[in-house]
């Protein structure tokens, strides 16, 4: 089956209890379902930013049903199929060290679709309190934050 793009397609609306909640499809089942991406806040122009946020960071992402992969699954795709290539090797392999010395210790289990704005916002506490794991003489970079 070919695989869909998500779509602004959505639906807004105000719920019971004052909030506001907003859907977009993000991805199809391969019956050809919809699979929704909810947002809630407290106000229509917040959800609609939200929204937009959201839509804008799906859009170019090509998502099946069986893209519940972890982050680190994915990292290491996004590293091998697209970055390689396009960066010198020692960049790669700087990134690559990165993302396996400070984020996959932390997020790299979880499910890409379950990994949430507060997930991240813990992960950023933890490099600015830890910074760097200094890997002896000659890195150059002391103990200082990524």
């Amino acid at each position: 089956m070919a695989k869909r793009r998500p779509s602004g397609d959505g639906m807004v609306r105000k719920r019971d209890d004052g909030r506001w909640e907003g859907r977009i499809v993000v991805e199809h089942k391969k019956n050809g379902d919809s699979i929704f991406r909810y947002l809630y806040a407290d106000t229509q122009k917040e959800l609609t930013a939200k929204l937009r946020q959201s839509i804008d960071a799906y859009q170019g992402v090509e998502l099946t049903e069986q893209s519940r992969m972890s982050l680190s699954g994915w990292l290491d795709q996004w590293l091998d199929r697209r970055m390689a290539g396009t960066v010198r090797s020692d960049t790669l392999d700087g990134y690559r060290r990165d993302l396996d010395n400070h984020v996959k210790p932390h997020l790299g289990q979880k499910q890409l679709t379950k990994i949430t704005p507060a997930d991240l916002k813990d992960l950023y506490a933890h490099l600015l309190e830890h910074g760097r794991i200094s890997r002896g003489r000659g890195d150059g970079g002391g103990d200082r934050p990524v």
